[in-house]
């Protein structure tokens, strides 16, 4: 399937395979810097533009495999990125750290997936890139905006004459967002959301699905943030009696149903879940007693109890 590239003024968005659904993305190419953003597009049609045109740097939004999955082409180019991001490109046990996997099979599909189908090689980022930063491409400049809690150094950009957002993985999906890694955060998936919502953008990039936005996002954001509350509105429901980890997990409040492979989908459902069920702790609204989860009811007064099974 040949992907296309679509062009808005100095901006291009390359397509990508499979309409930019993981385990691809979206890159963006400022064709005049020869900068490219998130290599995970097409294979072959960044190859061409290699041969063609060429490329002068690689900008990676984050460390997840799907925006690097075609930098094993560009090896001898720089990359620039934010620092706080780095470790799990340089090291394949960090990144499976950093996912948080701990389970034997699920780290041996990860190494083979990493090594197979995205063509992980450790690279070291040349230069960090920071929150604020403003940089000047020639036909137009560039800001730096810092959002984490999809990932801690999840950047966005801002091109500024032209107006146009890339969101990266705050992709405006029905799916919603994603912060089940290791140092994920929903408090910061939300914050980073409305930062961006602000932003005063005229177009909207992101790394998958539709890509392209060019009427007003507004109501896109507000649904997007509407996942998270859905998924923990379904999560307190579910706890209205003991339920454990596996139980939860089974209930597919992500996912919507269960699906294959079991390592990929159950680890993203335990992952993304537990994130809420430690924030739904801190707040004193669910409790834990060694094997199961419950949702916490008051008496009058205040006083709490647990519930019967």
């Amino acid at each position: 399937m040949n992907t296309k590239a679509r062009k808005l003024g100095p901006v291009s968005v390359i397509t990508g395979m499979n309409r930019g659904r993981y385990p691809y993305c979206h890159s963006v190419y400022i064709e005049e810097a020869g900068v490219l953003i998130d290599p995970g597009s097409d294979r072959e049609r960044l190859q061409k533009i290699k041969q063609d045109k060429g490329f002068q740097m690689v900008w990676l939004s984050h460390w997840h495999e799907d925006h690097f999955m075609h930098l094993d082409l560009l090896q001898d180019l720089p990359i620039w990125m934010n620092e706080n991001d780095a470790p799990p490109l340089a090291d394949t046990e960090v990144f499976l750290d950093w996912y948080g996997v701990k389970n034997k099979n699920e780290r041996a599909y990860w190494r083979s997936e990493l090594k197979e189908k995205f063509h992980y090689r450790p690279r070291k980022p040349t230069r960090f890139l920071r929150d604020g930063e403003i940089i000047d491409l020639g036909n137009l400049t560039v800001e730096v905006i810092l959002t984490p809690g999809h990932s801690p150094g999840h950047l966005a950009f801002f091109f500024r004459e032209p107006q146009i957002l890339f969101l990266g993985d705050y992709d405006l999906t029905p799916f919603g967002p994603w912060y089940g890694d290791r140092y994920s955060s929903i408090e910061q998936t939300i914050d980073s959301i409305k930062i961006l919502k602000e932003i005063p953008a005229k177009i909207w990039l992101t790394s998958h699905e539709t890509g392209v936005f060019e009427e007003s996002a507004g109501d896109l954001f507000d649904q997007y943030l509407g996942v998270i509350q859905s998924r923990e509105d379904k999560l307190l429901d579910f706890l209205s009696r003991p339920r454990t980890t596996k139980e939860i997990v089974g209930a597919w409040i992500v996912y919507g149903r269960k699906r294959e492979p079991k390592e990929f989908y159950e680890f993203g459902e335990r992952t993304n879940m537990q994130k809420h069920l430690e924030k739904l702790l801190a707040q004193d609204v669910i409790a834990f007693d060694g094997e199961r989860y419950y949702r916490i009811r008051k008496q009058n007064g205040g006083s709490k109890r647990r519930p019967q099974n």
